[in-house]
């Protein structure tokens, strides 16, 4: 499939960092502070490319698909889904901004790559300088609320269900699926904050039998591993140390918890000075919906350490 450069300039490499190949694009300046970004579900790195030109400005930039989304390639089904928790997925960040002679770096992830990067501060809190968390509450704090009986997000319980079945389900019409949920989760309810150009790429990987299967394995271990390791944090009291900003979409999944964002985060921080955060006049896709706007939060913050 013919697919469009939505990065003009900037490098495209894939990168074995163990268990899996991760593709990913570098640009921006080469003697600027490294930066790391990490897309979400049901998408892969192309969803910065609207506010990567700008960021380029300032940083030298690393945005990969995560293991398998995207072009990145899928690691083998295990019994307790442990290849597609947060904490292997931290670890291939890792290894891949080890590659590129990054041993410490900022961080900005959205929904799926937020939650890998704030297991990533927690894991390796040596490594993270900041971290920019884009409409997510830590994934104890959503099952808790939806526990509560607040159905914020029904697709967490049946993307987790036992495979094949969800599998079998999206597959049946997987651009269809695709497309309603993407619409869905914009506050406009339809598809035009994404482009046709950047739809052709969420299409191509997605309706992939094996890549929409690590999707789904990635939603079972977040209701099992990932929940546990949130859980096993706060038990032990280890806390994100880094500054963190905090950013949600007026109308995204966090709004709807009735909780504070902040207060959700403050419960992971090892200091609530090191947090702050705001809404952003946009549904779920902050960079896509609403660029001007998430770029206005994030490069202040960014710039500041």
């Amino acid at each position: 499939m013919d697919l469009a450069d939505l990065f003009p300039g900037f490098e495209a490499h894939t990168i074995d960092v163990g268990e899996v190949k991760l593709f990913c694009r570098l640009g921006g300046r080469e003697d600027a502070p490294p930066l790391l970004l990490l897309h979400g579900f049901p998408e892969s790195h192309v969803m910065w490319a609207k506010v990567a030109p700008r960021l380029a400005e300032y940083f030298r930039l690393v945005i990969p698909d995560l293991r398998g989304y995207g072009w990145s390639s899928v690691p083998a089904v295990e019994p307790d889904h442990a290849q597609m928790s947060k904490r292997r997925m931290a670890a291939d960040m890792v290894a891949l901004m080890d590659e590129f002679g990054h041993d410490r770096f900022a961080l900005a992830g959205h929904d799926r790559g937020a939650r890998v990067g704030y297991r990533l501060a927690l894991d390796r809190p040596d490594k993270v300088s900041r971290l920019a968390l884009l409409d997510i509450v830590p994934t104890l704090v959503m099952w808790e609320t939806m526990e509560k009986g607040i159905e914020l997000a029904p697709h967490w319980r049946w993307l987790a269900a036992p495979a094949p079945e969800p599998e079998e389900r999206i597959g049946r019409d997987a651009d269809g699926w695709l497309n309603e949920t993407l619409a869905a989760w914009t506050r406009s309810k339809d598809l035009k904050p994404f482009g046709g150009k950047a739809l052709a790429h969420y299409h191509a990987f997605f309706t992939v039998p094996e890549r929409l299967s690590a999707c789904c394995e990635d939603y079972r271990a977040g209701a099992t591993l990932d929940r546990a390791a949130d859980e096993a944090d706060l038990a032990s009291g280890r806390r994100i140390q880094a500054p963190t900003r905090a950013l949600w979409g007026a109308g995204g999944f966090p709004a709807q918890t009735g909780i504070s964002p902040i207060d959700a985060w403050a419960r992971f921080m090892a200091d609530r000075t090191l947090l702050d955060g705001e809404a952003i006049p946009s549904g779920h896709f902050l960079a896509e919906e609403a660029p001007e706007a998430t770029l206005a939060a994030l490069l202040p913050f960014l710039l500041a350490g």
